[in-house]
């Protein structure tokens, strides 16, 4: 099933491997990474009203056909309008935030299931989309949590499902972390992060100076992409663990049967 958007098809998930995720991106004018201050978003955790009220009305709150029945998320689903509307009729940039992938499911699933990996410890979800992980690793009791995503839309998005799940919003980073002086973080997560090849180079260096200056673990969740299972990566990576993906989620997402959490090792 595919969802047709600002002019674009945007797959549910990009499993022909064409980069739709990407070809979506640049088809913007969009940098990789088009990070800037929201303008939804006030001071303090105030949202503004009209943007709020649009993602409301235009977003179904679910949390069934995924990995974590536990989090309540505000996601495009076949019953809402957009998900069939015609593409022009959507303001915004393709709202990537608004789909649970697979990559992430696994890490909330796994966060959830092993709250010791982020109890009483600081944690940046990065690419955060919706924000599960982040919530994931709020609920298994992190200290200190920094979700990151391209879209300063999903900002506004996480602050929500924040709500939903009756958490306190975390803060919400909306600049290109990969050009910032790195934070020291006991814990990074990301998952479907490994959708082109140069993308997917510049991270692994990220997260290799991320690992040796602080010694940060980081846990990678992916569905099995060729740009993921065929880079370099790999020879870094040891399995913590696959998931079998509920069958909502492998109708929406041509078919795929499993999502993997993988240890980074360098």
């Amino acid at each position: 099933m595919a969802l047709s958007l600002g002019g674009r098809t945007f797959a549910p998930f990009p499993v022909n491997h064409s980069g739709v995720f990407l070809k979506a991106v640049r088809s913007n004018g969009l940098p990789l990474f088009p990070w800037s201050h929201s303008p939804w978003r006030r001071t303090g955790n105030v949202l503004d009203p009209e943007m709020k009220g649009f993602l409301e009305e235009n977003t179904e709150v679910t949390n069934r056909g995924s990995l974590t029945p536990e989090i309540q998320l505000r996601l495009l689903t076949p019953r809402c309008k957009f998900w069939w509307q015609r593409a022009d009729l959507w303001p915004y940039s393709d709202p990537y935030w608004a789909i649970y992938w697979p990559g992430g499911q696994a890490l909330s699933r796994y966060l959830l299931d092993n709250p010791d990996v982020v109890r009483g410890r600081s944690v940046l979800d990065l690419g955060s989309g919706c924000g599960a992980t982040a919530i994931a690793a709020k609920m298994g009791g992190a200290s200190r949590i920094l979700a990151n995503d391209i879209d300063p839309i999903a900002g506004m998005a996480i602050t929500l499902n924040c709500e939903l799940n009756q958490l306190n919003p975390f803060p919400i980073l909306t600049k290109n972390i990969l050009d910032l002086e790195q934070d020291k973080w006991d814990l990074v997560v990301l998952g479907d992060m490994f959708y082109d090849e140069d993308l997917a180079d510049s991270l692994h260096q990220w997260l290799k100076s991320c690992f040796w200056t602080h010694r940060t673990r980081v846990l990678i969740g992916d569905p099995g992409r060729p740009q993921f299972s065929g880079h370099s990566i790999q020879h870094q990576l040891h399995k913590v663990v696959e998931y079998s993906l509920p069958e909502p989620t492998r109708k929406e997402n041509n078919g795929l049967t499993t999502s993997t959490v993988w240890d980074f090792r360098p």
